[in-house]
């Protein structure tokens, strides 16, 4: 099977598995722990690399993980189970401008190709940039024509959508940069064609919370 089927199939098990959290909240509490138990496994791998008995270091860059992870956890909670139906489609739409992104950058940079965008990611090329917010703005809107009755923003959709799926690519770009520190390339192998739950979630962990602070705001 070719990395873009499996990141393809991986994603189909993706969506699935998040509109059952959507419908069981059961589903939703332990998928929240499984996520925030892989993501601060594999960073604490990733730091155990970069600061090689460098303690103080290590502590303070998983202390700071910890808040993080708290904040994003808290926030998806009060805003998927307690938040109303509104709350829960704009965070599915996010989501769905996030694996848009990634998907739609993956297939551009690899039918097209072309220069490089950064040496942080040797795999991102000018083309792989485009493509993630061409596949983001087509999908994004079309679900934005579809639902937008109940979607709780009042902006702009396309500045949205591109807003999103840029902040999407710099979480991508961060990941890539603390891997390249530390030397790996995947952050695990727990999703077949992405690698680790951070290398899948990576553009998420940064454009939910950024959603969700433009839903308030």
């Amino acid at each position: 099977m070719s990395e873009l089927s499996k990141r393809f199939f991986t994603s189909i098990v993706l969506i699935i598995l998040l509109i059952l959290t959507f419908k069981y909240n059961l589903v939703l509490l332990l998928l929240l722990v499984l996520i925030n138990f892989l993501v601060l496994k594999e960073f604490n791998m990733i730091f155990n690399k970069i600061f090689k008995n460098k303690y103080f270091q290590h502590f303070l860059a998983m202390s700071a993980t910890l808040l993080y992870m708290i904040t994003f956890t808290l926030s998806a909670w009060i805003y998927l189970i307690q938040g109303n139906a509104n709350y829960k489609m704009s965070i599915i739409f996010f989501i769905l401008i996030c694996i848009a992104t990634d998907i739609g950058g993956f297939i551009f940079g690899k039918i097209i190709g072309g220069k490089k965008f950064t040496k942080i990611s040797p795999n991102k090329t000018y083309s792989g940039v485009v493509g993630s917010f061409v596949l983001s703005l087509t999908l994004g809107f079309l679900f934005y024509k579809e639902f937008n009755h109940i979607l709780s923003f009042d902006i702009n959709i396309i500045v949205l959508i591109v807003l999103i799926s840029f902040i999407s690519q710099c979480g991508d770009l961060f990941i890539s940069f603390i891997k390249r520190k530390a030397k790996i390339k995947d952050t695990g192998q727990v999703l077949p064609g992405h690698g680790g739950i951070l290398d899948r979630i990576d553009g998420i962990l940064l454009a939910i919370p950024l959603g969700i602070l433009i839903m308030l705001f």
